[in-house]
């Protein structure tokens, strides 16, 4: 649970605070208008175009959003008026040289996952143990006698290789659309969005484009350990077997994504189908606003979980990063439909990199040496909590998919209350725990048969 007042004090600093934001942070030329209940949008001959987001909520496009702020300030049937921020500039993380005689491969030389994959790089996944892992293992060889449903799962990301040997059969494909007529075949709003949209590169109208593919290994990574292909004879396999990935390019390659990019690319999910969006992605600065969490609880209607990844701040064990004390976003907001994800190591032990939080990091998964695909039919190994939250999407994917009745925040309560727990972890988290897909299963096999 978050706390509610955070959201408070972001409403204060979103109205009071506008003006002191860094101009290089934010786009000079768009605003965010949201009209109190049953007011249309102001009027205004700064604004020279808008979008309606959801509800009374906009995005304006004007030659100056400082001018256009300025001028709003008084209108009383605004509720709250946003810049449209950058997350900041910041490298992308290095993906790692896999070490075949190190100590990670060693351990796992104890453990047979043949039994049920089939594909040769399964034996690297330690996250499939039960011992310090998610069980993945355990909870395949007691999968219900039935067919898990197919769940969308959104990666919000840099794109994905959607011709990589181990996805381009688990990509979600927009069955409405036909490809390359520059028509928008279902009406949806996009044109030729076959796998998803980029709301990076935008056409002349301003409309996301549909270029998907991956400009950055760190998609291709994230989709793979959600739902590469199993049992096909090649790569690794994903946690989940029930899932087509929907390509978010959202993030850029300097991941300096506008709320805008994020807000439009969350709401398409939600609107094509996505029940799970995975966002590896963050920042340390929200100056207040309040547009991404106010999407996120939007779309908590149509039943979606959206799994965040924690953060990589910290320098333990011994110094952590604690989001309740130093906010991160989307991390920190307090949206009942949303979890986030801390990561642990393959001893059992909370990465050191990991940042935490008794009140803001919900549950832990393993995120420390993850091996899964990067773009061009290539494999490699990568750490974060950018890896532990795609960890936890699959494990989300695989409950939504055998017991569809679950979804959203309900889906978020299960897991957390089926955690295995560790406890190191009882003061850095929520729950205390780590997740476990085979226990996760049982007790969604229980509360349903309650019903």
């Amino acid at each position: 649970m978050k706390k509610l007042s955070t959201g408070i004090l972001m409403g204060f600093f979103a109205v009071m605070g506008l003006a002191q934001a860094d101009s290089s942070r934010y786009h000079p030329n768009h605003l965010f208008i949201k009209m109190k209940s049953g007011e249309s949008l102001v009027n205004s001959p700064l604004i020279k175009s808008s979008k309606k987001l959801f509800g009374s909520l906009y995005l304006v496009k004007t030659e100056s959003a400082d001018k256009l702020a300025e001028t709003l300030s008084s209108e009383e049937s605004i509720e709250y008026v946003q810049k449209d921020f950058y997350a900041g500039k910041s490298a992308m993380p290095k993906h790692e040289v896999l070490n075949e005689g190190g100590l990670l491969m060693k351990q796992l030389q104890n453990f047979d996952f043949s039994v049920s994959f089939n594909d040769p790089y399964t034996s690297r996944l330690w996250a499939f143990q039960a011992k310090n892992g998610l069980d993945v293992i355990g909870a395949y060889d007691a999968l219900p006698a039935r067919a898990a449903q197919e769940v969308i799962v959104a990666v919000a990301d840099t794109g994905v290789d959607h011709n990589h040997e181990d996805l381009k059969d688990v990509m979600w494909t927009n069955s409405r659309e036909i490809p390359g007529n520059g028509i928008d075949d279902d009406n949806n709003g996009y044109i030729d969005d076959i796998h998803g949209i980029n709301t990076l590169v935008r056409d002349a109208q301003g409309r996301p484009t549909m270029n998907t593919m991956a400009s950055h290994w760190h998609g291709t990574h994230v989709a793979g350990t959600i739902a590469a292909t199993q049992n096909n004879g090649v790569g690794i396999s994903g946690v989940a077997n029930n899932v087509k990935i929907m390509a978010l390019r959202v993030v850029p390659d300097d991941a300096d994504e506008l709320d805008s990019n994020i807000v439009e690319a969350f709401l398409y999910a939600a609107n094509n189908g996505a029940k799970i969006i995975n966002c590896s992605f963050g920042k340390k600065n929200n100056e207040g606003g309040m547009v991404v969490r106010d999407t996120i609880n939007k779309i908590a209607s149509k039943g979606v979980l959206v799994v965040v990844s924690a953060g990589n701040d910290s320098m333990g064990p011994f110094s952590w990063h604690d989001i309740d004390t130093n906010l991160k976003y989307p991390a920190s907001f307090d949206s009942q439909n949303m979890i986030v994800i801390a990561s642990t190591q393959s001893d059992g032990a909370m990465s050191s990199f990991s940042n935490v939080g008794k009140i803001g990091v919900d549950v832990a998964s393993p995120g420390s040496n993850i091996y899964s695909t990067i773009n061009n039919n290539q494999y490699s190994m990568a750490s974060g909590t950018s890896m532990a939250a795609p960890n936890a999407s699959g494990v989300a994917a695989m409950v939504l998919g055998y017991y569809p009745q679950i979804k959203g925040a309900g889906l978020k309560k299960l897991l957390m209350d089926t955690v295995t727990p560790v406890p190191a972890f009882k003061k850095l988290t929520v729950t205390g725990g780590r997740l476990n897909l085979k226990a996760a299963l049982e007790r969604a096999k229980l509360a349903t048969q309650r019903r």
